[in-house]
C-alpha cells in the first residue's frame, strides 16, 4: 500500500511539473517571428507618446515582467524591448497608472483592450479606430488567461 501511495505521489508530481513547464514553454515554442529592430525603430519614430517599461514594478516577478520602450501613435503601438514569455497577452490602455493585478482589476472596466501581444522581443499592435490615446495615460500588458500583471508604463 505504501508503494502505491509513493508511486501516485511521484507520478502526480511529475505530471504537475510537466504541465507547468508546458504552460511556460508553449508560448516560446509557438511564438511568431518578432519584428526586426530596424522596423521597430522606424515605426517608433512618428510616436506622439513614449513610455518606459521596467522590471521593478510591484506586480512584476521573475516570470511576469517587461522592459524597454513603448511608442504610441494614433495608428500603432510599438514595443522595443523584451517581455517574459507567456500565453494570451493583451495590450491595454489604462486611465491611471497601476503596477499590479489588484490595481488593474480595479480599473479594467474603464480601460480599453488594444490588441494581442504575440511576440516577446518587440511588437507592433494596431490601434483600433476610435481609440483616443489622450483619454488614457498608461499602457499595460496583461496575461488574460491567468489574470497576471506583466508590466505597465505611463506615457503622459
Amino acid at each position: 500500500m505504501r508503494k502505491l501511495i509513493f508511486l501516485l505521489a511521484t507520478h502526480g508530481a511529475a505530471l504537475a511539473a510537466g504541465f507547468a513547464l508546458g504552460v511556460y514553454f508553449l508560448p516560446i515554442l509557438t511564438e511568431p517571428e518578432s519584428p526586426d529592430a530596424l522596423m521597430l525603430q522606424e515605426k517608433a519614430q512618428g510616436a506622439e507618446y513614449t513610455a518606459t517599461l521596467t522590471r521593478d514594478l510591484a506586480g512584476s516577478d521573475f516570470l511576469h515582467w517587461g522592459e524597454g520602450t513603448i511608442s504610441l501613435s494614433q495608428t500603432e503601438i510599438v514595443h522595443e524591448g523584451a517581455l517574459a514569455p507567456g500565453p494570451d497577452y493583451k495590450l491595454y490602455l489604462v486611465p491611471e497608472f497601476v503596477e499590479d493585478e489588484a490595481g488593474f482589476e480595479r480599473v479594467k472596466a474603464q480601460s480599453v483592450q488594444v490588441g494581442d501581444v504575440k511576440t516577446f522581443s518587440g511588437f507592433v499592435v494596431t490601434v483600433p479606430e476610435g481609440v483616443d490615446l489622450a483619454a488614457y495615460n498608461t499602457v499595460l500588458v496583461w496575461c488574460e488567461a491567468f489574470g497576471e500583471f506583466i508590466t505597465a508604463g505611463t506615457y503622459r
